[in-house]
């Protein structure tokens, strides 16, 4: 997206304090509190290339055009979670609407992990943020190519399995490698699926890695396929435990470095993701960001007990050939079925197990992408899930219907839809369909449909 350098850069803080998963999880409201009386205290919010923004709450329908919530959007979500995800909402229609330059939801609870289906909260995530802002803006604004950037120390593989089958939208993550951190994904060979191969790159990184290694592959990697991807908006998932204080993560990256990252990527809208050193990371982290975007010197920035992290040569040799790998993948990825594991019939096939650390709850799926010649092709996906205590929330039958869909496509849905109410295997029964802007939930056990479309909510 063009922007204008007189047009300000907009804020939005949410510390969500009535939203906590135990009074000393890292995951908590102190998380925010500081970064905002350092900010204050420097006088950032009196600039005038800075406009701050009060939240609003996404609707119920726009968690449904994106996730599909077992039993319902309102069982998965409470208040902070909508305002967590409304503020990127809001911030992405003033940025579209030409009033900001770029902005900045710093915002929690975080949402990356959180993937297309719901069963509850996985690292920390109900639902995801970025990915509900995206569809937003895809299914409102008519945006076509989206590309996100995932900056966060554990692998955002929510935001990768919700596009994982979408060839508009692009997925780059860097993070920490998944053999040493949660949640044990991101490796270089997870690519996307059939219809979207290389639209999600991977770049799992050795535990120590600095702001060489990752701005190597900011210059080398990202921003080359970027402009060949050439998107019409661009979001930074700006978690910030990558820094060298981070207790949960093994990296050596600083204040500086992310200042100097989003410099580089000039993203349209960052989201808040993780980041858990409350004083001696978020604080300075985010100031330098706010600073990069809203085109301010950041020279200043520097973190106590900051050091020169020299970069190890086996690292920065190993960052190279990743960055040769992955743009090898990407001039690949126009090849038919280059991303295909098991193709049976028109279908590509997965079965898939999914644990949500946060809530103990076990899923199981299984999922189908129709083949098509002529749209990126409809998934359908079986879910059951049981908690660890032994109680299960009820299979569920979810269909989605993307962007584009063909009119073969949109037929063999409606049928799916109606066949599946009428066969007592599954108690919920999902559609999204994006293109229509429609959203359809059916309980079996109450034989009762509720349809949302926008804001028009109700029961037949």
């Amino acid at each position: 997206m063009q922007t204008n350098d007189h047009k300000r850069t907009g804020l939005i803080f949410f510390p969500a304090f009535d939203w906590a998963i135990s009074p000393t999880h890292p995951e908590r409201e102190e998380r925010l509190l500081y970064t905002r009386d350092q900010i204050f205290e420097e006088g950032i919010m009196d600039l005038p290339q800075i406009a701050e923004y009060a939240p609003v709450l996404a609707q119920i329908h726009d968690i449904a055009r994106t996730h599909f919530c077992v039993p319902r959007v309102e069982d998965q979500t409470t208040e902070a979670h909508l305002i967590a995800a409304g503020a990127a909402i809001l911030l992405a229609n003033e940025i579209i609407s030409g009033r900001l330059r770029n902005g900045f939801a710093l915002v929690r609870p975080p949402g990356h992990h959180s993937m297309r289906v719901v069963h509850g909260n996985r690292g920390f995530c109900n639902i995801n943020n970025e990915a509900i802002m995206v569809d937003y803006l895809r299914s409102t604004h008519g945006l076509k190519r989206i590309a996100i950037v995932d900056t966060d120390v554990h692998h955002g593989d929510g935001t990768q399995d919700i596009f994982w089958h979408d060839p508009d939208v692009l997925f780059i993550s860097f993070h920490q490698d998944g053999r040493t951190i949660y949640p044990g994904t991101g490796f270089m060979d997870e690519l996307g699926g059939p219809s979207a191969f290389a639209r999600t790159i991977n770049i799992p990184l050795p535990p120590g890695t600095t702001d060489e290694s990752i701005l190597y592959i900011v210059d080398n990697l990202i921003l080359p396929i970027l402009d060949d991807f050439k998107p019409d908006f661009i979001v930074n998932s700006a978690g910030q435990d990558n820094h060298f204080t981070d207790p949960l993560g093994s990296m050596k990256f600083t204040a500086r470095g992310y200042a100097r990252l989003t410099e580089k990527l000039r993203p349209d809208l960052a989201v808040l993701e993780g980041g858990y050193a409350i004083e001696t990371a978020l604080p300075y982290v985010n100031m330098g960001i706010i600073l990069a975007l809203a085109g301010l010197d950041y020279s200043c920035v520097v973190e106590p007990d900051l050091q020169d992290f020299p970069e190890n040569r086996e690292i920065a040799d190993y960052i190279k050939r990743v960055v040769e790998t992955h743009l090898q993948n990407w001039e690949r990825r126009h090849e038919p079925l280059a991303g295909s594991r098991s193709i049976k019939g028109n279908f590509h096939q997965e079965t898939k197990r999914i644990y949500y650390d946060t809530d103990g709850i076990s899923e199981s799926r299984e999922e189908k992408l129709r083949l098509c010649d002529n749209c990126p092709g409809y998934l359908t996906i079986g879910t059951s899930a049981s908690h660890s205590y032994g109680r299960g929330s009820g299979k569920a039958f979810c269909i989605s219907l993307p962007f584009g869909a063909c009119p073969i496509c949109r037929s063999e849905v409606e049928n799916l839809y109606e066949k599946a109410k009428k066969t007592g295997e599954y108690r919920y029964i999902y559609l999204q369909d994006r293109p229509a802007d429609i959203f359809l939930s059916y309980d079996s056990s109450r034989d009762e449909e509720q349809r949302s479309e926008g804001n028009i909510i109700g029961a037949r």
